[in-house]
């Protein structure tokens, strides 16, 4: 127990009562303010007269909390001394919270008299009853018992315990300022309603930039291995195919730069330029790209999928991207079907491939984290869809995802 209390003593307690006598000793300026109502009422009686002083003292010390750079002040200050954990407040308090920072002055004040003048008491009384300098009798009573200095050994006792309950009081005005701060200081339940929905929108954003970046780089990395790997192998034979395949890793590393820079800046939080959006009318240059690669694409499209717009082109963009390099990832190299759909009322999704062994055991020539399905899902549950993934027959694998038409922006 008192390992438990010597940092207590030696930090924050000192720390404690510095900041409350500071509150103190700030409020003393408004006092010659307070005592004006007494000269015009001087003929009161004494003990009203005093409660008119507190009473205007009080309202001048809590006006000074109206302004909003005192509450950051004293956030600051309270962090510092009373070490306890305090967020930033908020740029513009709510009307009902405007009054607990003038609370927290008022208390302030009253407790870092109330410690100053009964500590200062206290310990005066310890210097002074040992050397018989009150030239009076004094004593302690507690628990029914009394303990009386008549000198010798009693007096020394009654100063211990006069310095120890200083010690007491220093300790219980801290306790009570460190218990205040947080609840008058810290966020209210309103801000706090703020901070968890910006910390949300936070995180949802980062969410989106990383499913971006891990569709976007993911299929570039996957693209240019296998368009190198082409390039190199037709290099002599086929010089025309070569420099198609290598035109092909040019554009696809550029399109990903974009989005790299896009989300590096995001995360930065710079002022990045708009996001590089990319729809399902990009989709003939990403089927482009993967021929160049080498794969045989067997494309059905019905509809007008070039004319939907919005989130949901993008989203359906991302997740054929998606599921088109999972098929040059593990598939087999057979060919790849790919079907986009467009109705009025949904647009339906399909990626089919023949499964090599890395795809029933996801240990294929590519590693991969295991984020792409996921990741798959949530976008199309985010979109109100259905998804189906999974073997199609003994040798092929099966995306399919419907996604309803609501008027996406």
């Amino acid at each position: 127990m008192i390992r438990g209390l010597r940092p207590l003593l030696r930090g924050s307690t000192y720390s404690g009562m510095l900041f409350a006598y500071c509150g103190a000793l700030a409020s003393l300026p408004l006092l010659p303010f307070a005592l004006l109502p007494t000269l015009a009422w001087p003929s009161a009686p004494y003990g009203v007269q005093a409660v008119l002083v507190l009473l205007v003292w009080a309202a001048l010390i809590g006006s000074v909390g109206l302004a909003r750079t005192t509450r950051r002040a004293l956030i600051a200050f309270a962090r510092q001394l009373l070490r306890v954990p305090l967020p930033a407040p908020a740029a513009v308090p709510s009307g009902a919270d405007r009054w607990r920072t003038p609370l927290w002055l008022v208390l302030h004040v009253a407790l870092g008299w109330t410690g100053a003048l009964t500590s200062g008491v206290l310990v005066l009384m310890g210097i002074a009853i040992p050397g018989g300098w009150l030239r009076a009798e004094a004593g302690l009573s507690l628990f029914g018992r009394s303990l009386r200095s008549d000198g010798g050994w009693h007096s020394w006792v009654v100063a211990l315990c006069c310095l120890l309950l200083a010690a007491v009081v220093c300790v219980v005005v801290t306790s009570v300022l460190r218990w205040l701060a947080p609840r008058l200081l810290g966020p209210s339940s309103a801000e706090r309603l703020a901070l968890m929905a910006e910390r949300e929108q936070r995180l949802a954003e980062r969410n989106r930039l990383a499913h971006e970046l891990h569709d976007s780089i993911g299929h570039t990395l996957t693209a240019t291995t296998i368009q190198a790997a082409v390039a190199g192998e037709v290099l002599s034979a086929d010089p025309v195919a070569a420099r198609a395949a290598l035109r092909s890793i040019e554009e696809s590393a550029r399109a990903a730069l974009e989005d790299l820079d896009y989300v590096l800046g995001v995360l930065r939080e710079e002022k990045a330029e708009t996001a590089p959006t990319r729809t399902l009318a990009d989709l003939p240059d990403l089927l482009d790209r993967l021929r160049h690669a080498g794969a045989v694409l067997d494309v059905e499209l019905s509809g007008k999928p070039a004319q939907v717009q919005g989130t949901l082109s993008r989203a359906a963009y991302r997740i054929l991207q998606e599921g088109l390099t999972n098929a040059l990832r593990h598939g087999t190299g057979g060919p790849i079907g790919v079907r986009v759909a467009a109705a009025p009322d949904g647009l339906e999704l399909g990626v089919v491939n023949g499964a090599g062994a890395g795809m029933r055991t996801g240990a294929g020539v590519f590693r991969t984290s295991g984020h792409g399905l996921p990741g798959l899902a949530e976008r199309v549950r985010l979109l109100h869809g259905e998804i189906e993934v999974g073997p199609d027959g003994p040798r092929h694998w099966r995306l399919a995802v419907r996604l309803p038409v609501r008027g996406s922006a």
